[in-house]
């Protein structure tokens, strides 16, 4: 048979896209891949999927075909797939997961809830307990998963990259910065930098922006909170650097403005952190997958990492 798994993926991925290049990523595929894919299955059957004049493509009568045969039959896979990989892997084990990004809420309680109706078994949660020793915290067994956007070199630990995302500058509307395209370090001289209660050395706008150039902001204040900090940012008590998906909200409303850092931007990964000999757990490998899923759904402005 010439149908695989494969084709309802793609052909739902397409559907669901608002272009080929979106759901390219969202397969891991080149979008040249994923366009011959597309043509190859049309060429077997002669018959044309979707309409290549509308913006996004919509499916012709047989790409609707393939799209309910897709919606039947991929839950079913799926879901054997989880049923498998549980048998061969355990069904039961531990997910304590601390977090040092701390903007990360958004996307990841849509992750446990949809982790958990896959793998029910599994004893999940947030310790928040740990969040500024979160990687000692892992190595010693009390939590299982670090989200983190500052990998380490030890042997001890994995870093799984998930998605790639710019940080930029969160200013109030009222701001003078706002008439400017790009935001120097020298600009920053004069500001208070509100940033999150970690060491200096951990955050983009210190150990990538500021120190390089050697410059000292006139003031800086913290919190654990990124809500917090959009609130003083929008009244005008100081700028922040923020991961643009953070505060897609606040764009919106118009509170605050961002600003690239720098000509080319800040751009930086985020990851989970697991120990390296639980890697290749069934219930460890699936929450991964996960956890791109969610944020590939939740998030804006993020790229998923191969």
């Amino acid at each position: 048979m010439f149908l695989e798994i494969r084709h309802l993926r793609t052909l739902r991925a397409v559907a669901e896209s608002d272009s080929l290049a979106s759901a390219a990523e969202q397969l891991h595929l080149t979008q040249s891949a994923l366009s011959h894919q597309i043509r190859a299955i049309e060429d077997y059957y002669g018959l044309t999927l979707f309409s290549r004049r509308s913006r996004p493509m919509q499916p012709t009568p047989a790409g609707r075909r393939f799209l309910q045969a897709a919606t039947q039959m991929l839950p079913l896979m799926d879901a054997l797939d989880r049923d498998l990989r549980q048998l061969a892997g355990g069904d039961t084990g531990r997910l304590f997961i601390a977090l040092e990004c701390h903007s990360c809420f958004s996307w990841l309680l849509p992750t446990l809830n949809a982790y958990r109706e896959q793998w029910p078994n599994i004893d999940t949660d947030l310790s928040l307990s740990h969040s500024f020793e979160a990687l000692d915290a892992l190595k010693r067994g009390l939590v299982d998963v670090v989200v983190s956007s500052d990998p380490i070199d030890d042997p001890d630990i994995r870093f799984v990259p998930l998605f790639h995302y710019e940080v930029v500058l969160a200013l109030s509307p009222q701001h003078p910065f706002v008439a400017e395209e790009v935001v120097t370090p020298q600009m920053l001289a004069g500001e208070t930098v509100i940033t999150y209660p970690v060491n200096r050395n951990r955050l983009d706008i210190f150990s990538r922006f500021l120190t390089p150039a050697g410059v000292e902001p006139a003031a800086t204040r913290s919190s654990e909170l990124t809500v917090m900090i959009a609130q003083w940012v929008a009244s005008n008590r100081g700028v922040a650097a923020l991961p643009a998906w953070a505060i897609v909200d606040e764009l919106a409303q118009g509170s605050i403005v961002a600003r690239p850092l720098g000509e080319g931007g800040i751009h930086t990964t985020l990851f989970l952190a697991l120990r390296q000999q639980e890697c290749d757990q069934a219930y460890v490998a699936a929450f991964i997958e996960t956890a791109r899923a969610a944020a590939l759904k939740t998030l804006k402005d993020i790229q998923l990492a191969s």
